[in-house]
């Protein structure tokens, strides 16, 4: 790709402008996530690594690192944690010795199922703050430009692997909002 020269003023305006937004928003996500999984004994790290193992089925540790924006020796003491919780299983495979696997069980996909319902949109800062954008334009922001920075720093893995759990967990919802609205049918 061939260098463009921008100014320093116009690089360090755009640089300090994104650092401030995001540790605003960062600071918003993170006190929301807390609230929401502080009753079930996790934290952020754990929940992420339940929720990445979820929709990825059959991920490695070097897939939550990568996907879950941590160290690969985080990823590993966060899932050996959870392991010890009995919410997750470490394995290695027979022609894969190299990656150790995870897989949830029983116990941790019913807890993440737990904390989906336990979800409250009431008492969420970043979606409550989207709403006015939703009711002006009908529907919630894109961030389109969000999604290209990103995709240029973690490239298209990165955005597949994103893509993919986010269908999958809509696959997820819209079934159970189906079967709901299923049973209520039948119950009238």
């Amino acid at each position: 790709m061939e260098e463009k020269e921008y100014s320093f003023t116009e690089s360090m305006l755009f640089t300090q402008r994104m650092a401030q937004l995001s540790k605003a928003l960062w600071k918003a996500i993170e006190k929301d996530w807390q609230r929401w999984i502080k009753p079930f004994h996790l934290n952020i790290n754990e929940h992420h690594v339940l929720w990445i193992a979820h929709y990825l089925n059959g991920a490695t540790i070097s897939d939550i690192s990568k996907f879950g924006v941590m160290h690969v020796s985080t990823a590993f003491n966060f899932s050996k944690k959870l392991e010890e919780r009995e919410l997750l299983t470490l394995s290695k495979r027979e022609n894969d010795k190299r990656n150790t696997y995870i897989k949830l069980t029983d116990k941790g996909t019913n807890l993440l199922m737990e904390l989906m319902a336990a979800y409250e949109p009431a008492k969420n800062s970043v979606y409550q703050g989207s709403l006015p954008l939703r009711e002006l334009y009908g529907k919630f922001p894109e961030v389109i430009e969000l999604l290209a920075i990103v995709r240029n720093i973690y490239g298209e893995d990165f955005m597949e692997i994103f893509e993919t759990s986010f269908s999958r967990l809509e696959k997820e919802f819209l079934e159970k909002e189906k079967n709901h609205d299923r049973d209520v049918e039948n119950v009238v």
